[in-house]
Formats: structure tokens, C-alpha cells, sequence
């Protein structure tokens, strides 16, 4: 090679030294600017996410609070605020200062008529199921500055169904009165026939919206039936088990009447001290059908299980009678609903992770007499063996005064030791319960009463069939109000489920 061109070479080189300067300034300045883009995405990812979480936790609580007796939207508003991130509330975040609820979504609620196709009735404030939370918060911006970028407003929004997820295993007693007067007939918005007739067809409604078993299996499997009276469909594993009792009190071995459809012999009724309030009696008893979990096939199945016993009971197939109403011994139910309870324990006991839940049906007049007294006993009549004489209207012991009370004293024993219990009244009224004189009471405080924890003159767990009748405020279900006794037993349903999300923009 020449001199020239070695010389030219050497030029060229010194020529180059500078370049490799702004190559490394502008990947610097490419490098900080990604790392503040990456730094400030990371801080708005971890914003976003706390602000979802406390929008949901608002809006669950929310939608809990709005199906709570008295509910209003003043009671659902504090909830959501009680558990929103806005600063001083359980799920403030010092990582997020400054957020704030949404005008108009802090909360909004609504009726969803998706919801109601699930059973979920527009039942909670203001008549509504479904409710909705929108949180915003303005977070400031570090690195993105030197792009312009000061601050990011981030939103969230969350929508719950006030019932719908399934909570834990119910053990679930019913208590149907077949008293003669449930022969009368009832006219509603959903049913005309009989009391009876339409009290079965609510509680066919119930079973239609229990879990059977759980949701993940195709089907619940083969029932065990197991042999004599009172019949009983295990199904394992199952979660919400039911159970069918009446009064008056049958004879055990005649129980299977109502369930075998062969609609020609009744049960044969005893009188009320003829039964102690404990769990599988020998002879005489109050429960037609025992703890059941094949009422349906499957948690998605839409049709009752024509085959379980329970099923039949409450007429649930076709061409079957089912449970009748048999009278011959008047009302007296605070034996009943003490003989509940015993199940309920002894079912417990067997299903240590279940909770308990009583639903009475009935019309609220304890009237049961006695045909013949001796040394202050009943020794003749539906109430023999009970005292003439005893006034406190604490059951037990069965006494012929203060019925009424005595039926408030066990639904109270009972709802005090954990128990659900549920007072349906079936066309009680304003007057009756003659045997209580001190104090006095009617049929519609009665049915209050004995629902579990009334407070202010209502109670979430008190209905009545006919709401807008009754000189007594008691004969209106204030928290619950509702004339269509399906509803209310679809009510009940969703009642032992728990609030859940729902996507947003649910109609």
C-alpha cells in the first residue's frame, strides 16, 4: 500500500472518534426515558389494581347491606363507604391517597332483571338487587414529567348481585301447618286453591332454587332411601338438606301417607303430648319426610326429582296429592318448632360445617284445647298432659295457657343457639291467640316474634302473604314486603346465598 493512501486511512480513523459519543448519549437518553416509562406503568399497574380491590370490597359490602332488614340507601351508602379506598376507611391505601367515590355510583342501585330470572327478587333497598360502585383517583406521575406527562386519573367500577353465590351447607327444617283451616281457599297473585295447595307450590318454588349438591358435578348421584318412615334421601355429598315437618303430630308408621301417592289414606293424627320434642321418635312423630338432598338431580337441574320422597311430599309430581291438610287437633306448634330444633342439632352434628335454618308456615293462632282437667293436667284431648295451670309462656312445659308465647319462648330457644328462623304468615290476623290473657298477643306479633331477632317492629326473616291487610302494623312484613308467597320462598332461596359479582352493564 502507498504512503498516500495509509496517510488518507489514518485521516478517516480520527475522523470517526466523535461518533461513538452521540451513539452512547442518545441510548442513554432512550434507556432513562423506557426505564420512567416502565417505573411510572408499574406504579400506575399497582394503583389500579388497589383501586379495583377496594371498589369491590365496596360494593360487596354494599350489596350485603342493601338486603339487610330497613335497608335504605343511606344504610347501603355508609356500607360502601366503610369499605372503600376513600381515605379513613377500611380499605384506604397510603400508597393511594385521594380517592373518592363517583357522583351518582358511590353507590347506584338498580333492579336487574337478570338477577330476577335467577330468583334474586328486587327485595333489597328500594326495591332493588343489584348495585354498582365507581371509584377515580388522580396519581401523579414521576418520570413520564419529562415527557409532559403530570398526573393520570385511574378509574375502577364493580357490580354485585345482593344474593347468588353459594354459601356453606344448609340444614333446612320445614314447617307446614295442615290444620283444617289450611283447607280454606286462598286467592294471590300466584296461586288459587287451597292454603295448602299454594303453600306446597312455594315450597316446591324453594327446593327449585337450594343446592342439592355441588355446582362442579354433573350429577348429584343416586339418593339412599333409607326403609321406614320417616323416609330420608342422602345424597353424598350434599349441600343444602331439607326436611319436611306438619302438625298436628302423626303416628310414625302412617307418615308415609303423604308422600305415596296413593292418595287414599291420610295419616293418622295424635294428639300433641304424644310426641317429646326429640329427634326420631318410636311411635308418634312430627316429621313426614327426614333430611333430603335428592329434591333435584343436579345443582343445574330445572325440574324437581319426581322420585324423592320429599319431592311427592309437597306435591311435586304430577298425579300425586302429597301432604293433605288433616286437622283433628287445632294449632299448637311450640312442641313443632322445638322439635325442629333437635333435628336441626342432630343434623348439625352429622355435617359439623352447616348452619341451620327453620321456616314456619302457618297462620299464627295457637289455639289447641282440652277436653278434660284433672289436678291442674289435661288428661283428655289434643293436649294431654299438659298443664292447666302453668302462665309464663315459656315452653317447655306444654301448657294449655299462653300458647302463643309458648311458640315466641321456642322459636327464640332456637334462634338463640344459632338457628335461621323463618316466620311465614299465612293469613294470620289481628286478632286471636284466646289462651294468652297475661300478656295479651295476637297472631301477627306472634309470627314477628318468633322470627329470628325483630327489631323496631320488623324483621328480615318475618313475611306475611298479604302485606297491606291487618289493623296490627305486625301483619305487614315492613322489611320483606311481597304478596306472592312463591316469592317469598324464592326470597328465602337467595337469603342462603351471599352477595357476588356480576359483570358490569348486567341489565
Amino acid at each position: 500500500m502507498s504512503t498516500n493512501n495509509e496517510v488518507l486511512l489514518r485521516q478517516a480513523y480520527k475522523c470517526r472518534r466523535g461518533q461513538a459519543l452521540i451513539f452512547v448519549t442518545l441510548s442513554i437518553t432512550v434507556f432513562f426515558g423506557l426505564m420512567s416509562l416502565v417505573v411510572d406503568f408499574g406504579v400506575m399497574y399497582r394503583d389500579q389494581r388497589l383501586l379495583a380491590n377496594s371498589t369491590q370490597a365496596a360494593v360487596l359490602a354494599g350489596a350485603e347491606a342493601m338486603s339487610l332488614a330497613g335497608a335504605t340507601l343511606a344504610t347501603t351508602t355508609a356500607a360502601v363507604t366503610a369499605y372503600s379506598g376513600v381515605a379513613g376507611n377500611q380499605n384506604a391505601d397510603a400508597n393511594l391517597p385521594g380517592v373518592s367515590l363517583i357522583s351518582g355510583y358511590g353507590p347506584k342501585l338498580y333492579c336487574s332483571a337478570t338477577m330476577k330470572t335467577s330468583g334474586i327478587v328486587c327485595s333489597g333497598a328500594g326495591a332493588n338487587n343489584a348495585i354498582v360502585v365507581e371509584q377515580h383517583v388522580t396519581v401523579p406521575l414521576t418520570f413520564a414529567r419529562l415527557f409532559g406527562f403530570n398526573s393520570l386519573i385511574l378509574e375502577a367500577t364493580a357490580t354485585a348481585a345482593m344474593r347468588g353465590a353459594q354459601a356453606v351447607p344448609y340444614n333446612v327444617v320445614l314447617i307446614l301447618d295442615s290444620t283444617s283451616s289450611m283447607n280454606n281457599s286462598q286467592s294471590s297473585v300466584d296461586c288459587n286453591n287451597t292454603a295448602l295447595s299454594c303453600a306446597l307450590a312455594g315450597i316446591q318454588v324453594l327446593l327449585q332454587n337450594l343446592s342439592p349438591c355441588l355446582a362442579t358435578e354433573t350429577t348429584c348421584g343416586t339418593a339412599t332411601q333409607v326403609t321406614g318412615p320417616p323416609a330420608y334421601g342422602y345424597v353424598t355429598p350434599s349441600v343444602d338438606r331439607v326436611s319436611l315437618l306438619t302438625f298436628p303430630p302423626v303416628t310414625t308408621a302412617t307418615a308415609g301417607n303423604d308422600f305415596d301417592c296413593s292418595g287414599t289414606t291420610n295419616p293418622t293424627v295424635v294428639p300433641y303430648s304424644a310426641v317429646t320434642p326429640t329427634p326420631f321418635p318410636a311411635t308418634d312423630t312430627y316429621q313426614i319426610v327426614g333430611f333430603s338432598g335428592d329434591y333435584r338431580t343436579s345443582n343445574s337441574a330445572t325440574t324437581l326429582n319426581s322420585s324423592s320422597d320429599i319431592v311427592m311430599a309437597v306435591g311435586g309430581k304430577s298425579g300425586c296429592t302429597g301432604l293433605v291438610a288433616k286437622g283433628g287437633e287445632g294449632t299448637y306448634y311450640a312442641q313443632v318448632v322445638a322439635a325442629a330444633q333437635a333435628y336441626l342439632i342432630a343434623e348439625q352434628a352429622l355435617n359439623p360445617n352447616s348452619k341451620n335454618v327453620m321456616v314456619l308456615l302457618s297462620d299464627g293462632d295457637a289455639s289447641s284445647t282440652c277436653n278434660t282437667i284433672s289436678s291442674g293436667v289435661c288428661t283428655a284431648g289434643p293436649m294431654i298432659g299438659a298443664s292447666t295451670t302453668v302462665k309464663t309462656g315459656l315452653y317447655p312445659p306444654a301448657s294449655t295457657l299462653q300458647q302463643c308465647h309458648q311458640a315466641i319462648a321456642a322459636a327464640q330457644a332456637a334462634w338463640a343457639a344459632g338457628t335461621i328462623v323463618y316466620a311465614v304468615n299465612f293469613g294470620a290476623e289481628a286478632s286471636g291467640c284466646a289462651t294468652d290473657t297475661s300478656p295479651t298477643i295476637d297472631p301477627c306479633q306472634t309470627m314477628l316474634q318468633m322470627a329470628t331477632y325483630p327489631v323496631g317492629g320488623t324483621s328480615n326473616t318475618y313475611f306475611s302473604d298479604d302485606p297491606s291487610t291487618g289493623t296490627d302494623p305486625a301483619c305487614v312484613a315492613a322489611a320483606r314486603p311481597t304478596s306472592s308467597l312463591n316469592q317469598i320462598f324464592q326470597v328465602i332461596a337467595g337469603d342462603l346465598t351471599f352477595a357476588r359479582l356480576i359483570p358490569n352493564g348486567t341489565p
